[in-house]
């Protein structure tokens, strides 16, 4: 492991006012408010952010190292169904037994679950759910009616309603092995029962109707002051790279299912069309998370830098639309450095586990660009932990 690795503090940097001419003229009201706002802007930008340490989480890590059965996934989204316990959600999934430190006659699935009871997770509080085919082979958990390609499912929300979880279609496409899939459509799962065992959910889907390839909804949810906060991408290109540009939807808490109750943000305004929604953040990642952060008392952005990254990156915010903070990195992975076709992605906070307040749990995955790699080491593809401890508020 990187000794940088063992603990990285936030430290923040002295701003100084930029050097020059003042880009104003002599006295007169233009040029006084210029600048008052240049001031304002200096003095935004010199606000110190909170302070933190982070460091890697092994007990966590501990808990899906798995010898049979579930032995891996990526996605690793939680959501809090209450009564003390966690629903985790993967995307493709490794289903079979590790012998001495490798993947052996497994199965790759689409999907699965797990429930958590308790605050943390261990090997005995995890309960991996995915479905089994006649032939006992295992299957995904979440499957599309219309039998059209397969579900990964992003972030979900327990509201009074029910349980809502986003899905994402996806079918195959042309490209590399690790990255040959595109987006079909985008759904909401309402499930009715979630305080039964999953295997007797009742689920109801709906197709998100603004989702497409470059538009998508449901990377993060946020329930507060009444609201469902919803966070998702919008696509853009810029000299042959694709850049995601955070979007942010909010919908009163009792009727998230309801589309024509949303509001998506543009330029301070919530409004009815989201062809009119501006984004929010630049250079977001397709996964990320917003939580409220009480020990610092500010909104917490987690992502992985760059989308595909060994770096994990913070912002901050005073309200859950932003505006958003400079990124801050608080964690390089490790794993990068074990073979030059591993890769890094998926960072997200998981404010649902864990008990204490000035703690953030995040995970992040590492991937290969070989399949044979993910076979051989199964200390891949699954989720990897570090804690994050908030030891300072902001300055202000």
């Amino acid at each position: 492991m990187n000794p940088t690795n063992t603990l990285m503090t936030c430290v923040s940097r002295p701003c100084r006012a930029p050097a020059g001419n003042p880009p104003f003229g002599k006295g007169g009201r233009g040029g006084f408010c210029f600048f008052i706002l240049l001031l304002l802007l200096l003095f935004t930008a010199c606000q110190t952010p909170p302070r933190f340490t982070a460091e890697p989480l092994p007990r966590y890590d501990a808990a899906f190292d798995r010898t049979s059965g579930w032995t891996g996934g990526d996605g690793a989204y939680t959501v809090a169904l209450g009564r003390d316990r966690v629903l985790w959600l993967f995307g493709d999934t490794f289903v079979g037994r590790v012998q001495a430190g490798r993947r052996v006659g497994s199965t790759l699935i689409n999907n699965s679950a797990a429930l958590q009871a308790g605050a943390e997770p261990s090997q005995d509080s995890l309960r991996f759910v995915f479905r089994r085919l006649p032939d006992g082979l295992p299957a995904a958990f979440f499957q599309p009616e219309d039998g059209v390609g397969w579900f990964w499912p992003y972030h979900g929300v327990r509201t009074p309603k029910g349980l809502f979880l986003f899905l994402l279609q996806i079918e195959r496409a042309e490209g590399p092995a690790a990255f040959g899939f595109r987006l079909v459509s985008t759904w909401m799962g309402k499930v009715e029962n979630p305080d039964e065992d999953p295997v007797r959910w009742i689920m109801t889907r709906q197709k998100i109707p603004w989702g497409h390839a470059k538009r998508l909804f449901g990377s993060s949810v946020l329930l507060g002051d009444g609201y469902c906060y919803i966070y998702g991408t919008v696509d853009t290109s810029a000299e042959g790279w694709v850049r995601k540009r955070m979007l942010v939807a909010r919908a009163p808490a009792d009727r998230l299912d309801d589309f024509s109750a949303w509001r998506f943000l543009a330029d301070g305004d919530w409004v009815s069309d989201v062809e009119q929604a501006v984004p929010v953040c630049d250079d977001v990642s397709a996964e990320f998370s917003v939580s409220y952060q009480p020990a610092v008392d500010r909104y917490v952005l987690v992502y992985t830098e760059g989308g595909l990254s060994e770096y994990i990156a913070l912002r901050f915010a005073r309200r859950p639309q932003g505006p958003w903070g400079q990124p801050i990195r608080v964690y390089r992975c490790p794993e990068v450095d074990w073979n030059p076709q591993i890769f890094c992605y998926a960072g997200k906070g998981h404010p649902e586990i864990g008990d204490a307040p000035h703690e953030l749990i995040v995970t992040y995955v590492a991937n290969a660009t070989d399949f044979d790699l993910l076979e051989a080491d199964a200390r891949l593809y699954r989720p990897r932990f570090i804690k994050i401890t908030f030891t300072e508020a902001a300055s202000d």
